[in-house]
């Protein structure tokens, strides 16, 4: 009845933004992901504990928090048809929280794939992303490694909105990612709020929508080729046009900030002096950085020249995975 994952998080090349389903959290658009090593989240669960208790990074979880995992785990409980009893859970990540990384991807992802398995339930890829989506929409395309798709769907209840890997880690062995960390501090709009006031509000979001489902084959295609500089100019267009749709919601919403704007101003001039690095950049003011192997150090030293206070180099990851040490 205890199970124990290690899961990576992931970053969106083609963004998802915006929910047509609140509760199941089901997107408006597909998204496609690369996930990243080594940094990573370990999730221990048991079953048949004294009561219900959730420990997330040393602390007890309370609130909204907390009541996401037992949420989680309570479906977990109807997928194993039978009594479970309390659950203790204790997750840890290896990574700052405050680095734009979306902990809770890789949190929902190991806490969906322990869950079933201290439930005696088999692994099963699709059944555990589904389960995981409930969490965090993005922790769906975190239960597998390299780059992976989440289909939108079409469903009502969301049977059909889970993520695929449609490259392994191993595809693009040589691929970079290299995140700057400008700013330690919470942002003052989570991004499930951003995103609810956006789809609400912004008169450019159809557009988004049919935009960034558009661009989903084509991110796939480049990947396919390991075409650097077609994707890296693919995944900055993404990330201007997500950000677009929220500065045009009202009341506006801006998650950059000015040293955001100097770093990917000076990705331009260093691209003219032929360094290859390009940005994306989801709901925060820290732009993770594409690359090559042969230019990781020079991507991470002109984001500290730029006034990153942290950087974190991540390679492709790979899947969730099970482990025998447990955190209790």
């Amino acid at each position: 009845m205890k199970a124990t994952v290690r899961a990576h998080p992931n970053i969106a090349l083609v963004k998802y933004w915006g929910k047509r389903d609140e509760a199941l959290i089901l997107p408006h658009q597909s998204s496609l992901s690369l996930t990243l090593a080594p940094i990573h989240v370990t999730t221990t669960v048991e079953f048949g504990a004294p009561s219900d208790t959730v420990e997330l990074h040393g602390h007890a979880a309370r609130g909204s928090e907390r009541d996401r995992v037992l949420r989680l785990l309570d479906a977990v409980r109807v997928q194993a048809g039978r009594d479970l009893g309390p659950a203790k859970v204790v997750s840890r990540g290896d990574f700052p929280m405050a680095a734009g990384l979306a902990s809770s991807a890789a949190g929902f992802a190991a806490l969906a794939v322990a869950g079933r398995a201290a439930a005696g339930l088999p692994q099963d890829t699709r059944a555990s992303s589904i389960l995981a989506r409930r969490g965090s929409g993005s922790a769906c395309r975190s239960v597998q490694g390299g780059f992976c798709e989440w289909m939108r769907g079409e469903r009502e209840d969301g049977e059909d909105s889970y993520a695929v890997q449609r490259f392994d880690a191993g595809h693009w062995a040589d691929l970079r990612m290299v995140v700057a960390i400008l700013d330690r501090g919470e942002k003052e709009v989570k991004s499930r709020d951003g995103m609810k006031n956006t789809v609400e509000t912004s008169p450019y979001y159809p557009a988004w929508v049919k935009d960034a489902e558009a661009e989903v084959p084509r991110a796939r295609e480049l990947i396919a080729k390991k075409d650097l500089e077609a994707l890296g100019e693919l995944c900055e267009r993404n990330a201007w046009r997500m950000h677009s749709t929220s500065l045009a919601a009202d009341p506006p919403l801006c998650y950059l900030n000015s040293a955001t704007l100097g770093l990917i101003q000076h990705l331009r001039e260093q691209r003219k002096k032929g360094v290859p690095v390009w940005f994306t950049l989801d709901a925060g003011p820290n732009p993770v950085l594409l690359t090559d192997a042969a230019h990781e150090v020079a991507a991470e030293a002109l984001a500290r020249a730029c006034g990153a206070v942290d950087v974190v180099r991540c390679v492709p990851g790979g899947d969730a995975t099970l482990l025998t040490e447990h955190l209790f």
